[in-house]
């Protein structure tokens, strides 16, 4: 089949990429304008932009997509198919209804749970045991259309958002062309969704990341998980923003004051949670420096048992992010 491809992240780059080496034409590819990226916000390609470049594929980056152009240009293309992982923007109509076959989307949840843009970052955060991809037929309504196949993966303990949606990206271009080869034999079947199940992911925001340490201990580390690689979870020690990066909960109860440093270690801070709890931090990052272990962030920075913890200096803007 010819089947256009819409994607931005390197979420998609999988799904293109066996769509690529398929014996089905890869007709066009729409993906998101050049953008600032990356701590010095220079303008740089989106990962499915240099893998489509790079196989000089037809490319088309509208800053509208309902622009009459973008409809002309993927009407003379052709399709039977449209295929979307991650594209970013939600598609009109008169596109979804374009192709032969419509559109089908690459969705890193196992729906009706988490729709939205978001979905593996709220699974983490809220300490879901088990994600998944589905494929599904789109329609009109985000997220909402039938499901045609789905693969489960289990989240670990300490895992974090990063390695699970890589994992996922994987999974979810295999089980795809698995659906491609069934709608075009025709054999491919549907599920509705349980829209009393459903549930909504909404994009992850930089203020999220400051840690209300009076929560237990694992909701704690379950939101640094959920937030690794970005935007992270922070906190302030001396009035100076520090992002915690990598966590564990211990098993170990304290009557301290949440936010409370209870121990420190060679290796790690010990902080009181709420509820008696105990989280222990073994990876930070300075505003504006690199990562380290919290041994090398010790050797260069005093921190006692009895330091505190808080939220912003009242005379500071809490601007969060890296």
């Amino acid at each position: 089949m010819r089947i256009v491809f819409f994607g931005t992240p390197q979420f998609a780059v999988p799904t293109l990429q066996t769509l690529l080496a398929s014996r089905h034409t890869v007709c066009g590819v729409v993906t998101q304008p050049d953008r600032p990226r990356g701590r010095g916000q220079r303008v740089s390609e989106s990962p499915v932009t240099v893998l489509a470049a790079g196989e000089s594929v037809p490319l088309l980056q509208p800053d509208r997509l309902r622009d009459p152009v973008v409809v002309d240009t993927l009407r003379a293309w052709r399709p039977d198919l449209g295929v979307v992982a991650a594209y970013g923007k939600l598609i009109p109509e008169s596109i979804l209804t374009l192709p032969a076959h419509g559109m089908i989307n690459v969705h890193a949840s196992l729906l009706p749970k988490y729709r939205g843009a978001a979905p593996v970052q709220r699974a983490v955060i809220d300490g879901e045991h088990e994600t998944g991809v589905t494929i599904m037929q789109m329609e009109k309504m985000l997220d909402s259309g039938p499901m045609l196949a789905k693969v489960k993966r289990p989240i670990g303990p300490d895992e974090t958002a990063d390695v699970i949606e890589r994992d996922l990206a994987v999974l979810g271009a295999d089980l795809l062309l698995q659906v491609v080869d069934r709608i075009e034999a025709g054999t491919v079947q549907s599920e509705l969704q349980d829209f009393m199940c459903c549930s909504y992911a909404p994009k992850v925001t930089k203020e999220e990341g400051l840690i209300d340490w009076s929560l237990p201990a694992i909701y704690i580390h379950n939101r640094v998980r959920g937030l690794y690689p970005w935007p992270h979870a922070y906190t302030y020690l001396d009035l100076v923003r520090l992002i915690i990066l990598k966590t564990h909960v211990e098993e170990a109860p304290t009557d301290a004051r949440p936010g409370t440093v209870v121990d420190v270690t060679r290796d790690a801070v010990h902080v009181a949670a709420g509820h008696g709890g105990r989280i222990v931090l073994n990876q930070v990052q300075l505003e504006g420096g690199r990562s380290m272990a919290v041994r090398d962030f010790l050797a260069g920075h005093r921190v006692t048992p009895g330091a505190f913890f808080t939220g912003p200096p009242a005379s500071v803007p809490d601007t969060a992010g890296s």
